[in-house]
């Protein structure tokens, strides 16, 4: 039996109506049409699902849906703005940080976690950052140093 979820996505208050049992990941994609979350493994190891619940990034496949209630969530639509992409979103695109971009939503995901805390991280600090987003493509090379650029651009 469905019950009453209220909570925050991408700024925006939320009222809707979840199986006790829905992830937050299927509650975004299945019942608010939020289709940038990808659902990889399910199991918590591929990284392909992360948004930030309540400002950090966690594996929206393990975190049931009832457990963000009265919470913030963003997930990668909610990063763009009308004046253009997130400095994350245009240091992926401009340091050629995806390849296929299924990864890429759980990839900027995770890197905007830490440059919310940490306007400065080293290279070690971004792929530990990373760490939990799996990747057959990019090497990740591209990925640091679209992390690293953004990371400078967006330095108070």
């Amino acid at each position: 039996m469905k019950r009453h979820l209220n909570l925050t996505v991408n700024s925006e208050p939320r009222q809707i109506l979840v199986e006790p049992y829905y992830s937050l990941l299927d509650m975004l994609r299945d019942e608010l049409h939020l289709t940038g979350t990808k659902k990889g493994c399910d199991e918590g190891d591929c990284g392909a699902c992360t948004v930030l619940l309540n400002g950090v990034p966690v594996t929206s496949c393990l975190v049931l849906a009832h457990s963000a209630h009265d919470a913030e969530v963003t997930t990668v639509e909610g990063l763009a703005t009308r004046e253009g992409l997130h400095p994350v979103q245009q240091a992926f695109a401009e340091y050629g940080g995806l390849q296929c971009g299924f990864c890429t939503p759980g990839l900027i995901m995770s890197a905007v976690g830490l440059l919310e805390k940490n306007f400065d991280p080293t290279e070690e600090e971004v792929r530990y950052a990373i760490g939990g987003n799996l990747c057959r493509c990019t090497g990740y090379t591209k990925v640091v140093q679209a992390i690293m650029a953004a990371a400078e651009q967006a330095r108070p």
